[in-house]
């Protein structure tokens, strides 16, 4: 064994902080950068936002967030700044440049600028639309309210609690255990463990769970559908040899599947009385917590990154910067601390980080709008038309156009909104699988999807089409080639039932 010294020549890829910065800032929603901005603002004490007063727009020429000519780098506008390879060439020259930065006189210059004028109108001064909405009451506190207005114990109260803690979003009591991050599970509970839990003696309990079963809405808490449909027909006087409860006690499976031939032959009554039992039925809740939700979705309202205006024959992209914090130089801080020389290193190097921030918020905003624009030119007869001219698209097509990485794109469209005339839509939404039409060009899978759906709305209810026959009405119709599995497929992700299911009697 020896020592000796090589000389080696090699090519590596760094991932600077800007850099990563950078591409954490893309991919962030706008809810997620407004936080990001807030924090940065916090930590960082020559940042300013726009209301602070220390530094505003320019009346003309450059913008006040950019950087000074010494510090801005070439091509700043056409180059995006997450482009890895460009990134690492011109780090290095970057950073020597920034260190040589006289800030002193930079921050002179900028105090020569005129403020623009910050006159408000009276309407931005009024609370927000979303003050003044009702917001209804979910389930959970619902019940709560009517267990403040019951006679229970203190102990009874505990245990009703814990059952009403323990419902899902049908409004079923869940006892099954939860997966843990290892991937095992814990022990399904009782209701006896929640008895004892509560300190409630285990016979007490089933009387407490069947008071909460009763609170409005009637049928909540119960353990499965037999149970929730048998606490709603004794709440409505059912007696236990009514067909209604035998149905539902003994029968519940075939009831679901719509077979009532075999009901009527197990329980050996005409058909016709079937029929008038299951009609009643049907009038009964299935899912209790169905007009109670834990968001309210009226005054719930997705903020979107970018518009599309059609402005004439023009499709035009906006970009919406409402909300977002505009980042400045603090001058009056900045200016204070550097009269102290053993601040000047940390004055600078908070200045080059809200440098490379305002830069990095600033690229994020143009290439999100160049991903629109590009999916707007691929997409026209989308925006034109409607859902039905959606084209096959993959990030790969809008990568080539832009000149950005395909994991750029995916950064890019991930939780990020464009309203476009056609409505609200993630930007993710407009890339899709194709699917090979008879004669015409390819059409996207999510205009495959609106076309089944289309026709299961227009079908004839007392006899819902298969979905083999959707297959064939899809080819002969629209001249869509497609495998019956894929319409099964595309069927349950639009939350629709078998043709079994869908199939109306009454």
């Amino acid at each position: 064994m020896e020592l000796k010294q090589h000389l080696r020549l090699t090519q590596q890829l760094v991932m600077t902080p800007q850099l990563q910065q950078a591409i954490r800032l893309l991919q962030l929603s706008r809810l997620e950068l407004i936080d990001e901005v807030r924090k940065e603002l916090d930590n960082n004490p020559v940042l300013s936002d726009e209301e602070s007063g220390d530094m505003r727009s320019r009346g003309g020429g450059e913008p006040a967030d950019v950087p000074p000519a010494e510090v801005r780098q070439q091509n700043t506008h056409d180059q995006p700044v997450y482009d890895a390879s460009q990134q690492n060439e011109d780090r290095s020259a970057t950073e020597q440049a920034t260190r040589e930065v006289d800030w002193e006189k930079f921050l002179e210059n900028r105090t020569l600028q005129q403020p623009a004028s910050t006159s408000r109108s009276g309407f931005e001064e009024l609370p927000p639309i979303e003050q003044n909405l009702t917001k209804p009451s979910s389930l959970h506190d619902h019940l709560l309210w009517q267990l403040q207005m019951s006679d229970f114990t203190d102990v009874e109260r505990k245990f009703a609690e814990l059952i009403i803690g323990n419902l899902d979003d049908k409004g079923y009591l869940d006892l099954e255990g939860i997966e843990r991050p290892d991937g095992s599970r814990t022990p399904d509970l009782t209701i006896d463990d929640l008895a004892e839990e509560a300190g409630l003696h285990p016979d007490d309990a089933p009387l407490v769970l069947e008071m909460i079963q009763n609170f409005d809405p009637i049928g909540v808490a119960a353990r499965d559908l037999r149970e929730c449909l048998l606490i709603q027909a004794k709440a409505l006087g059912y007696e236990d040899d009514d067909n209604e409860v035998i149905i539902i006690t003994h029968h519940i499976k075939h009831l679901e599947k719509h077979n009532y031939q075999a009901i009527a032959r197990e329980m050996k009554i005409p058909i016709e009385d079937v029929y008038e039992a299951a009609k009643e039925i049907q009038n009964f809740e299935s899912r209790p917590a169905r007009n109670f939700s834990d968001q309210d979705e009226r005054s719930i309202g997705i903020t979107p990154d970018v518009y599309v205006i059609k402005d004439g024959e023009e499709l035009r992209v906006l970009d919406n910067d409402r909300g977002i914090q505009r980042l400045f130089i603090n001058e009056t801080l900045t200016k204070r601390l550097m009269q102290d020389p053993s601040a000047k290193e940390f004055i600078g190097e908070k200045l080059r980080n809200a440098q490379w921030l305002i830069r990095a918020i600033e690229q994020r905003r143009k290439t999100i709008i160049r991903v629109a624009e590009c999916i707007v030119d691929k997409q026209r007869p989308f925006f034109e038309k409607g859902v039905a001219h959606l084209k096959p698209m993959i990030l790969r097509d809008v990568a080539e156009s832009v000149g950005m990485h395909e994991s750029t794109i995916s950064r890019v469209t991930t939780n990020k909104y464009m309203h476009t005339p056609q409505g609200l839509f993630e930007l993710k939404y407009f890339f899709n699988s194709s699917i090979r039409r008879v004669a015409n060009e390819d059409i996207a899978s999510e205009s495959v999807k609106q076309a089944i759906k289309k026709i299961i709305e227009n079908e004839d209810k007392a006899s819902p089409m298969s979905d083999q026959a959707i297959v064939e009405r899809l080819a002969k119709e629209e001249g869509i080639k497609i495998a019956r599995r894929t319409v099964a497929k595309y069927r349950e992700m639009l939350g629709i039932l078998a043709s079994s299911k869908r199939k109306r009697l009454f």
